[in-house]
């Protein structure tokens, strides 16, 4: 496979896509092609902090693909889990966590989940398998909560659960809820959730900050969930290794803070680094390689404009004692679901980051080259569906489930 790179001139600047054993590709120079991004930019007052850190070069996969729907009749699917068997675990925003085989049978719903708060975009969020699920069969997943009245009023917000997976995968057994989110709070927007499995056995969770103006602070208060990145034991409790354990005032699962509303995040193989992928306003989608203790900015410091126009705040990009992002885009894309390519059906894809397209309704494939994103392709475009997750299969194809309310699951794969 190579990486085409279209020049600003009428040619085309054609580089090999050599991957080495760090799966890192041949770099491609963001100065030496075209944007993959045309449109005009929603805040074209704003600059970025350095050269690559939005619209990359495009590149082009030369191998020839197609994409194969598998199954059809979901309701607004929204995560995506391999199981070994080659099986996938799919949930459907409602509340139902279904099992499609490679062929695309849809199993019954999996009794015993518990009750979600199906509004706006809280529900059924993400499901992943535990690392030794040959040997535990656990699987876990993220909802969005009802929660009682407790003298402040009712509401919802993120929680975590875990269960066994019945033999013939009919029902979950011994569910257990390991995290909740503080605080409640009567809304029906920016959940997150994504969740990740460390090489270690710690378990990554994403939270939105609720998206509400008055909410919006809380992404900055250590007090609060609200915004965050969290790290727990795969049984709920707090390693004590994280950056706020012991800080007087911080909630001790809090890995990095300063986040608007993250739907994805991926473990990069080699290195361990966890890269979060985090929806903006009109403009400021953000990548982020995401560090503990670390402020990622919001609502300080942004990318973009309100969705009813004008500035975030006071429109900084910048904001003492925070992060940029590594990438963004504006306009925006709307990401969901990440994850790390690995496999041998696109050896040249290795190491490259894909990332679910729900507004622009295309999987977003990103070159990385030592922690920056060097070229940028759109895949399924064909499709024209807004894509929510994605996964690697065993063969190396890529999976694919669409939001939609006939949700599909699609596989993409070369025609040879």
């Amino acid at each position: 496979m190579r990486l085409i790179v279209a020049a600003a001139s009428t040619s085309l600047l054609v580089l090999a896509a050599a991957c080495g054993a760090n799966g890192e590709s041949t770099k491609v120079p963001p100065q030496a092609g075209a944007p993959l991004e045309t449109q005009p930019a929603n805040n074209p007052d704003q600059q970025p902090a350095f050269a690559g850190q939005t619209r990359a070069p495009s590149v082009k996969t030369e191998q020839a693909m197609r994409h194969t729907v598998v199954a059809s009749g979901l309701v607004h699917p929204w995560g995506l889990a391999a199981l070994p068997d080659g099986r996938w675990l799919v949930t459907e925003k409602p509340g139902r966590l279904r099992i499609i085989t490679a062929q695309g049978q849809i199993s019954e719903p999996v009794a015993g989940l518990p009750t979600v708060d199906a509004r706006g975009q809280g529900g059924l969020l993400d499901v992943i398998v535990s690392p030794g699920f040959a040997q535990d069969r656990m699987i876990y997943w993220s909802y969005s909560e009802p929660r009682p009245d407790t003298g402040n009023g009712g509401g919802n917000a993120t929680s975590v659960a875990r269960a066994r997976l019945s033999d013939d995968g009919s029902r979950v057994e011994n569910v257990q809820v390991i995290f909740r989110a503080l605080p409640i709070y009567d809304g029906d927007k920016h959940f997150g959730s994504s969740l990740a499995f460390a090489s270690d056995g710690k378990l990554f969770i994403t939270l939105g900050e609720r998206s509400d103006k008055p909410m919006r602070p809380q992404a900055q208060d250590l007090g609060s969930h609200m915004g965050k990145t969290i790290r727990i034991n795969a049984d709920g409790t707090v390693p004590q290794d994280n950056p706020f354990v012991g800080r007087a005032g911080a909630l001790p699962e809090i890995w990095s803070l300063g986040h608007r509303n993250v739907q994805g995040i991926a473990v990069q193989p080699g290195t361990g680094a966890v890269w979060t992928i985090e929806h903006g306003t009109r403009g400021g989608d953000e990548v982020n390689i995401d560090k503990p203790a670390l402020n990622y900015g919001w609502p300080d410091a942004a990318y973009g404009v309100e969705y009813a126009g004008g500035q975030i705040n006071t429109g900084a990009t910048h904001a003492p004692g925070t992060e940029q992002p590594v990438y963004y885009w504006d306009p925006v894309i709307a990401p969901g679901g990440a994850t790390f390519y690995q496999g041998a059906m696109f050896p040249g894809w290795d190491g490259n980051l894909l990332v679910a397209g729900l507004k622009e309704k295309h999987i977003a494939r990103l070159v990385i080259q030592n922690d920056r994103v060097v070229g940028e392709e759109r895949l399924l475009t064909d499709l024209g569906e807004r894509i929510r997750d994605v996964a690697v299969g065993a063969d190396g194809a890529v999976w694919a489930i669409t939001d939609e309310e006939n949700g599909k699951l699609v596989r993409l794969a070369t025609t040879q």
